[in-house]
């Protein structure tokens, strides 16, 4: 599978953005999907994930209740909605599948900037 990000740029603080990554080929709905996200001078770390179906998700504590993650296996897509969005959420945002522990495939990332 190969993966396309898209949606970023720049928002103002409290505003609202909608990132998209589309995946290639037929074997989507196998993936585990997740959105990471690197700063400026700082780590990637996980953002949240959502399991094959969409039963589960997860959010770091600094997201928690301001973004989501859903998918639309049809649509061979997985979204990340950003709501109430801080300076402090600029970065690289990437997508990411696995099937096992480790997230194998990785789209090409797509910036965010929040202005104060």
């Amino acid at each position: 599978v190969q993966l396309q990000a898209s949606g970023g740029g720049l928002v103002q603080a409290g505003g609202s953005l909608r990132l998209s990554c589309t995946a290639s080929g037929r074997t989507f709905s196998s993936y585990i999907m997740g959105w990471f996200r690197q700063a400026p001078g700082k780590e990637r770390e996980s953002v949240g994930y959502i399991t094959r179906g969409g039963e589960t998700t997860y959010y770091a504590d600094s997201v928690k209740g301001r973004f989501f993650v859903s998918r639309d296996n049809d649509k061979n897509t997985v979204y990340l909605q950003m709501n109430s969005l801080k300076p402090e959420d600029t970065a690289v945002y990437y997508c990411a599948a696995r099937r096992g522990v480790v997230y194998d495939v990785w789209g090409q990332g797509t910036l965010v900037t929040v202005s104060s």
